[in-house]
């Protein structure tokens, strides 16, 4: 039982959406650590979709058309999204497909989509970069010619102000990864923030 379901007292079913997803793992501080990112291919967000969908059709049978369609709707899109993506990378020029951002939040959209991630801080948000997790991405900005970094709506901008100021990378804009915008904002949905995502990478890394 997690935290949040013991202070919450909550008694009935609790599903894993993540079920079947295989997980990254990934070595931080000489430890493997398990990334959560998942959604962050679309792949894994149709198994989400599944897992949700399945979990209300067994709480609710009478719903199960409504739930069926619903589901169906939404695996189109992810569908749609998927195909868009895979166009805008595919005309991305191979050494332009190296990208920083401040946390460790897209190792499953890279490895989906064939972009390379480079981040100073881990998979969390809470953890910071030491001096030479900096000092070795500046050099590795430097040496492969890296033209752009991109901020993150979770995480402060300062440490990537300072490595665009000392390499000359531009700042290529934000890119949302845990968390959404407001609705009527550009990553108002999960869709919207694949979207706003790759014509924010495209648009900074094709010039």
């Amino acid at each position: 039982m997690t935290r949040l379901e013991k202070s919450s007292g909550f008694k009935g079913t609790v599903v894993t959406a993540s079920n079947r997803i295989t997980p990254r793992q990934m070595v931080e501080d000489q430890k493997t650590v398990t990334d959560p990112h998942a959604w962050q291919d679309l792949s894994n967000g149709k198994i989400y979709v599944a897992n949700i969908r399945d979990a209300l059709i067994a709480a609710d049978p009478g719903g199960k058309a409504t739930y069926e369609a619903n589901a169906q709707k939404f695996l189109d899109g992810i569908a749609a999204m998927d195909i868009k993506v895979k166009e805008a990378i595919a005309k991305l020029p191979p050494e332009r497909r190296k990208i920083i951002t401040t946390h460790d939040a897209f190792g499953y959209f890279g490895a989906a989509y064939g972009l390379e991630f480079i981040a100073p801080e881990g998979v969390s948000t809470e953890s910071e970069a030491s001096a030479k997790d900096v000092a070795k991405i500046i050099r590795q900005i430097k040496a492969e010619k890296v033209p752009a970094v991109f901020l993150e709506n979770v995480t402060d901008s300062r440490l990537l102000d300072q490595i665009a100021k000392e390499t000359g990378a531009k700042i290529g804009g934000t890119l949302f990864s845990d968390a959404l915008s407001p609705l009527d904002g550009p990553a108002g949905t999960y869709l919207d923030m694949f979207r706003n995502n790759i014509e924010t990478l495209s648009e900074a890394l094709s010039s």
